[in-house]
């Protein structure tokens, strides 16, 4: 861990990648080191919605979903300065990314097929997971969002290795952005 200090982003830094890629956890870890608030954008969802997204998806449907998780990270990106954690499609949406683009840094943590299927068996909550095998699925999603998650500002390869390397990375590669900016 780099006991430097790190300065704190000036906007919302925002944790978009597949399912499994490790956004809430490595979010949490990445909020504490920065001093800033965790916010999963799932759990406000749920919140707002008073049910599940499992609950969204099975009574209103996917399209129904995504508009709601628009409006909730629209909300939340207008507050003050946080790590979020998105859903795995949020950044599909063009009109989502656009607002992300407008108050956030994105930052995609880039997963293998074999550690997101590792990780997604450990919760039957995806409802997205539960229309065949996982494993074909998440390598269709791979294929149909990777191109759009590699517009985000950053990206970080997220690996089964120790959550707070991969906060290292997120913070290494944060700076090298600011400093090119800065140049």
């Amino acid at each position: 861990m780099s006991e430097a200090k790190t300065p704190v982003p000036e906007r919302t830094l925002v944790l978009v990648g597949l399912m499994g890629a490790g956004k809430s956890c490595i979010g949490r870890r990445l909020a504490q080191r920065l001093g800033l608030p965790f916010v999963d954008a799932d759990a406000e969802i749920e919140a707002a919605a008073g049910c599940t997204i499992e609950e969204i998806f099975q009574q209103h449907g996917e399209t129904y979903f995504r508009d709601g998780e628009r409006r909730v990270i629209q909300r939340l990106l207008e507050q003050p300065v946080m790590v979020l954690a998105t859903g795995g499609g949020a950044f599909m949406d063009p009109r989502t990314r656009e607002a992300i683009r407008q108050h956030g840094i994105s930052v995609w943590l880039k997963a293998d097929l074999d550690l997101l299927v590792k990780r997604t068996a450990r919760k039957q909550n995806r409802p997205l997971l539960k229309r065949g095998d996982p494993r074909e699925i998440l390598a269709r999603l791979m294929d149909q969002r990777h191109p759009v998650y590699a517009e985000a500002d950053v990206t970080i390869q997220s690996d089964d290795g120790p959550p707070d390397a991969a906060v290292d990375r997120i913070l290494a590669a944060l700076e090298t952005r600011r400093q090119e900016r800065a140049a």
